[in-house]
């Protein structure tokens, strides 16, 4: 089955091509189907299924066509109970709805024209990189003309300076506004397309390297700026890379331990031995450890923002190099290159570069927009009462705080403009200034009258034409009503399926029941995995096993030493024990064995130990520790009156630590309930419990499989999931057969076949 977006429909909005605006459209009024009384027309269903089909292989064929068809009844059936009970009168409908007309909205509200030549220039600049210095005069985009004038002949005094042989550095340093000016004389580095404000980029790659540009604009205020260098993009690389976690806040010891394990990794990888065995065996990222470890993006410089994995990737040259141990804030790696490649075409790039235009040059699409719109909207504008409305402003308006009584004599609230005849008066005006003014210094009432005019001005123009779309672009009106659709019909659908699915138990469980045999187990492995560098460290291991107990090495407490032979707990024995708490708290894994020193050879110097021993395993027991967790034991080989303490583990995994002490890669140890094909080593031995030994790139790996699970039935907690998803699609096609009785369909042949024929 095909998936069909018709519950929230999924647009790529920035990509839509708006045509040219048609005032009519002529539309096509034949019915494809009736569903009750209402009926569905032909452009309708057309529409949404060459959206979704037009790029299948059986597209248009009769299979796909009435499969659609089908699809699409349902979603109707859905939507006429949706508005039969009322769900698009709700507040919340309304509000969502028009959120997302808002977002479909969007790539009308662009020049389109504009926006690919802007992406074409962008591309164009992207194959170089630029070193500029500057120095900015800082200035408000709306600030009062004398301001911006003063500003301007500022910069003009200080290029002139600079042209006859003044340093740009030092000038940068005294005059530049940009507080980075001190300490790096202006110098910005290098950069390329889409990384700088567009007029200062314009100046950038349009000013010969050596000379400095004229003032630029720019919402900071006015530039000089100096080009310095250009050089060839750096381009992209593919790499793969082994991992050894090690965030960064990680205690001291288990950091070296990463910086040993991946030391080691990489004397391994100079000493000749397969990149891909030891990224499966030991990359810490899953997700590219069995593939390799490849990593799937193309990097080049600024794109992960890990700048020192970036830096080593890009410094490969070619491939099959790897890099010495790099540090992240995610731990350390290896990294190997794949493939390097230069600037990638401009058909490759354009989608991702047009995004960042249409984010960042906003401004410069916009003003070309408000352009367009005015004459094609017919805006007309009277300046002299534009004037009228900036002088209405006090010295209260800079403080955001200016009251306007609203203006009842219709003479008095004079015409500022029109759009299509639609007239915008003072009152507008004023009533937009009161929401909109905030605190403003360094200009005068009047002008911040005027920018605020400006914005009021844009805002019209932009919200009529938002309003008047659906009459201009036939593909914006089928959008807004696929979306009006999907958001009523999301509400009814987590009524009717997708939350009663979850709550209502009774019914779940009974269809649990009567489908048992839809949720089973496959025949699993209890297993854990010792994957060993040599033999010497295999036997080391088995040994180890078979003792039961695993050494911990870097668990240690000091020594208790009793007061004058009492087999009693001193508040300072509590404290020293209190210490071992959190330790073994942490850890439910460890074991504490106490062991009492008996003062000599004898039954009642041994009973006495065992005793003082046994008063710090209850004291521990007794603060909540586990009582299988604390041994007590009495030992005859020194004398004195001290509890001893030494730690082992009952976790498998303790041997790895152990063994990893001083070479990180010699044991690996991985536990697991496997079904067969999850685990490559795991499936080349025999199913069934005991011990086995597999030798595998070069190291020996010895199973352990505790337990075989044969199949069976899941119980309904184990296959609660896919139970509900299971219960959803049968109460969706249940409410589908409730809706046909209660709207019935009838199709027209006809027009189906028409569609087909195409």
């Amino acid at each position: 089955m095909k998936s069909v977006s018709f519950i929230i429909p999924l647009v790529l909005i920035a990509s839509i091509s708006c045509k040219t605006p048609k005032k009519s459209v002529k539309s096509d009024d034949s019915v494809i189907e009736t569903i009750g009384t209402n009926p569905v027309y032909s452009s309708e269903f057309s529409y949404v299924y060459n959206k979704n089909n037009s790029g299948a292989s059986d597209a248009y064929s009769s299979a796909s066509v009435n499969d659609y068809l089908r699809l699409y009844t349902n979603f109707k059936l859905k939507v006429k109970q949706a508005e039969e009970m009322g769900l698009d009168t709700s507040k919340a409908f309304k509000k969502e709805l028009d959120g997302y007309k808002k977002q479909l909205a969007a790539p009308y509200l662009t020049e389109k024209g504009l926006t690919d030549k802007l992406t074409k220039e962008a591309y164009e600049r992207m194959k170089e990189e630029v070193n500029a210095s500057h120095i900015l005069i800082l200035v408000s985009p709306d600030a009062d003309p004398a301001d911006t004038l003063a500003a301007y002949n500022k910069l003009i005094g200080i290029r002139q300076r600079a042209l006859k042989g003044e340093s740009f550095e030092k000038l940068a340093q005294e005059y530049s506004q940009d507080p980075s000016a001190k300490s790096n004389k202006g110098n910005l580095g290098y950069f390329t397309a889409l990384q700088m404000v567009y007029p200062f980029e314009t100046a950038a790659y349009t000013t010969k390297v050596g000379e400095i540009s004229m003032p630029v604009r720019t919402k900071f205020g006015y530039h000089l700026v100096k080009v310095n260098n250009r050089r060839p993009s750096q381009g992209q690389v593919k790499v793969a890379h082994i991992m050894v976690r090690a965030t960064t806040g990680l205690p001291a010891a288990d950091s070296l331990e990463a910086k040993q394990k991946i030391d080691e990794i990489y004397s391994k990888l100079k000493q000749g031995e397969d990149w891909n065995e030891l990224a499966a065996q030991f990359s810490d990222d899953v997700n590219s450890k069995n593939k390799g470890g490849e990593i799937t993006n193309w990097i080049s410089a600024g794109k992960m923002g890990i700048p020192s994995f970036e830096e080593a990737a890009l410094a490969l040259q070619k491939p099959g190099d790897i890099s010495a141990p790099v540090q992240t804030p995610y731990g350390w790696h290896i990294i190997k290159l794949l493939e390097r490649k230069s600037l990638e075409p401009y058909s490759v790039l354009e989608p991702s570069i047009k995004t960042k235009v249409n984010k960042d040059r906003s401004d410069v699409n916009k003003i070309a927009l408000i352009q367009r719109l005015k004459k094609e909207d017919n805006f007309v504008e009277n300046s002299a009462n534009v004037e009228k409305a900036a002088h209405k402003a006090d010295s209260s308006l800079l403080k955001g705080a200016q009251k306007f009584t609203p203006i009842t004599d219709p003479k008095s609230n004079f015409v500022l403009f029109t759009i299509n005849g639609d007239k915008y008066a003072l009152n507008d005006f004023l009533a937009f200034v009161t929401k909109n003014q905030k605190p403003r210094k360094n200009i005068s009432p009047a002008q911040y009258m005027r920018a605020l005019y400006k914005d009021y001005q844009n805002e019209s123009i932009i919200t009529y034409e938002e309003a008047h779309l659906q009459d201009k672009y036939p593909d914006y009106r089928m959008l807004v009503k696929e979306y009006r659709d999907g958001i009523l019909l999301f509400q009814l659908m987590d009524e009717k399926v997708w939350s009663k699915a979850i709550e209502d138990t009774a019914g779940l469980k009974k269809f649990f029941n009567e489908h048992r045999e839809n949720y089973k187990w496959k025949e699993r492995a209890h297993a854990t995995i010792y994957n060993a560098k040599n033999q010497e460290t295999l036997d080391k291991t088995i040994a180890l096993l078979n003792e039961g107990k695993y050494p911990v090495t870097d668990t240690k407490v000091q020594d208790i030493t009793f007061a004058e032979n009492k087999d009693e707990l001193t508040e300072k024995d509590k404290k020293e024990l209190d210490n071992i708490l959190p330790i073994l708290l942490k850890d439910k894994n460890l074991v504490v064995e106490i062991t009492g020193d008996a003062e000599k050879k004898e039954k009642k110097s041994a009973t006495r130990a065992l005793n003082r021993a046994s008063v710090a395993r209850n004291y521990l027991v007794g603060k909540g520790i586990d009582s299988s967790s604390v041994k007590a034991k009495a030992d005859t080989k020194l004398a004195g009156k001290k509890d001893t303490f030494s730690f082992y583990s009952k976790s498998s995994k303790a041997l790895e630590k152990y063994f990893n002490q001083s070479a990180p890669l010699t044991l690996q140890v991985t536990e697991g309930l496997f079904q067969k094909g999850e685990n490559n080593i795991v499936d080349t031995v025999q199913w069934k419990p005991g011990n086995y030994t597999v030798a595998k790139g070069g190291r020996l790996n010895y199973v352990v499989i505790s337990k075989i699970d044969e199949p069976r039935l899941k119980t309904f907690e184990e296959a609660r999931g896919l139970a509900i998803s299971d219960y959803q699609s049968y109460l969706e096609s249940e409410w589908i057969k409730t809706l046909r009785a209660k709207y019935p369909v009838t199709v027209n042949e006809e027009e189906v076949k028409k569609i087909v024929k195409k």
